[in-house]
This record gives C-alpha cells, sequence and structure tokens, in this order.
C-alpha cells in the first residue's frame, strides 16, 4: 500500500505545486518529434515526449500532464493527467503506457484523431523537485479520393467529349489538379492546359473538402489511343495520384446518310414517274390523237 503512504505524507500535493513552478532550466528536459507532427485522419496519434538522459524512472515519483489547444482557442485543456497514484483521462482514449514512462517515454498516444482535434500539444514533467516542459503542433490530414469519370470512351471525330476529375474528401483545402496526355508521336507526357477548368473548392459540413477538374475534347482521327492523365497532388499523400484515360476516335457513321440520300432519291424518282404517267393518261382522254 505504498501509494496509501505517500498519500499520508503529501505527495501528491507537493506534485500538485510544483505544477504551478515555471519551467525548470534545470536538468531536466524533453525532446519532442520536431516542431509539427502530422497524423491522418482516424488514425493513431503518438504524440513524442522523451525524458532526456534517464534511462530508468521512478514512476511514484514523478507526473506528467498533457494539455490541448485549439488552433482557434488560446484556452488550455487538459487531456491527461498522471501522477503518483492518481490518473486522469479527459480525451477518451487517451493514454501514456507506464512501462514506457518507466524508461522516460511519456508519448501520449491517441487512437483515432479528428480534424478538430489538430492544435499546440503540451508535454509537462515533474520529477521531484524539476520539472520540464516541450510543446508540438499537431496537423491533422485526409488523402483524396480521386476518380475520373468516364475511364475511357469512343468518341467520333470532330465531337466533343468532357473528362471529369473528382477529388474528395481532403484536408487541408490546398491541392492542384493537372491534366496530361501520351502520344505514340510524342511518348512523354506532357501538360495540357487548353480547354482545362477547374470548379471552385467546396466544403463539407464535416470540415473536409472536394473540387472538381473538367477537359474538354474535340478531337481529330490523329488523337485516336492519345492517353489523358488526371494528376492530383496533396499534401497529405506520399505521391501523386495519376488517372488515365484512353481515347477511341472513329470516323462518323456514312451508312444512315447513305441510305437517306438512297430512299428520298428513290422517293423524289417514283414520284416524277407517277406524274409523267398521270399527264400521259390525261393526254389520251382529252384527244387520242394526240399520240399516236
Amino acid at each position: 500500500m505504498a501509494h496509501w503512504r505517500l498519500l499520508r505524507l503529501g505527495f501528491v500535493p507537493l506534485l500538485l505545486a510544483l505544477w504551478r513552478w515555471p519551467p525548470s532550466t534545470g536538468s531536466l528536459q524533453v525532446e519532442m518529434a520536431g516542431e509539427t507532427q502530422t497524423v491522418l485522419l482516424n488514425d493513431n496519434a503518438t504524440i513524442v515526449c522523451k525524458v532526456q538522459g534517464h534511462r530508468h524512472l521512478d514512476i511514484t515519483i514523478m507526473g506528467i500532464t498533457w494539455f490541448w489547444k485549439n488552433q482557434m482557442s488560446a484556452t488550455e485543456v487538459i487531456l491527461f493527467q498522471f501522477f503518483g497514484a492518481h490518473r486522469k483521462i479527459v480525451r477518451p482514449g487517451a493514454s501514456v503506457p507506464l512501462s514506457r514512462l518507466e524508461r522516460g517515454d511519456a508519448s501520449l498516444q491517441l487512437p483515432g484523431v479528428q480534424l478538430w482535434e489538430a492544435g499546440e500539444y503540451r508535454c509537462e514533467v515533474v520529477i521531484t523537485p524539476h520539472k520540464a516542459v516541450g510543446r508540438v503542433r499537431l496537423e491533422v490530414m485526409a488523402y483524396p479520393v480521386s476518380s475520373l469519370f468516364p475511364e475511357q470512351a469512343t468518341v467520333k471525330e470532330n465531337a466533343e467529349q468532357l473528362i471529369s476529375c473528382v477529388a474528395s474528401g481532403f484536408y487541408p483545402m490546398n491541392i492542384t489538379i493537372t491534366w496530361k496526355k501520351w502520344t505514340q508521336e510524342d511518348p512523354w507526357y506532357a501538360e495540357v492546359s487548353e480547354d482545362v477548368f477547374t470548379n471552385s473548392i467546396t466544403e463539407n459540413e464535416d470540415g473536409m473538402c472536394n473540387v472538381t477538374s473538367f477537359l474538354r475534347l474535340k478531337p481529330s482521327l490523329e488523337d485516336n489511343m492519345t492517353i489523358y492523365q488526371c494528376v492530383v497532388w496533396h499534401k497529405s499523400l506520399p505521391t501523386s495520384q495519376r488517372l488515365n484515360f484512353t481515347l477511341t476516335v472513329i470516323e462518323p457513321e456514312k451508312t444512315t446518310y447513305t441510305w437517306v440520300y438512297i430512299f428520298v432519291s428513290a422517293g423524289i424518282l417514283i414520284f416524277v414517274l407517277i406524274l409523267y404517267v398521270s399527264w400521259k393518261q390525261v393526254l389520251r382522254r382529252t384527244n387520242p390523237y394526240s399520240l399516236s
């Protein structure tokens, strides 16, 4: 019952009092993972905070508190707190494994991170009688889900075809969509700038964004089997997303027009013959000797 003895000795009030002290400039220091950490939406995050120079810690005489401050607010909120036998968890699922804490790792684990949890995180470690503080900014991102419509198309020569490239569910808002094409004569993808237009980015109620880019084509037979490519770049992606579209160009159908011409011509000819026969019959009746 060691923790009860510590409570009788007033250890917990001592730690609480230490939290009000300014950060120590002594030997106790914590190491963060740089100024910024990034995590994908719904992924588990480990916000790094390690006590330097301590391979083994007595966690019965130390404490740790994790604070969070929203990007739009100056008010800090306690997410997790541990000191002595006391543990306070405000953010559901937040944890600092005690086995790692004994080895000097006070990193905060957060499951299923959401967009609104981006902001500044502050790690505060007390090892009586010293205190150390570390800060890091967490950036939450969502990668775009991209699609191309249509994926394949057969187009008549000189007929217009509109290709759309949709990127949805991404965050933050900044995104780049470009178009390229590949031909048999030019085996390198060349950027397309004409007849390209992109809509304004729209934001969903959940904070994620959508955008659509369009490519308008009016191909000739020389464009047959040209490959068009939509290239989507977002900071959440390790590499660009590339979606290909193969264009098949065919000659306009001539058969239909030929048969229409034949039927019309035949109709006119039959009509003329009928008129001629009718005219001769009328002449015979009026003057039977005129055609003899």
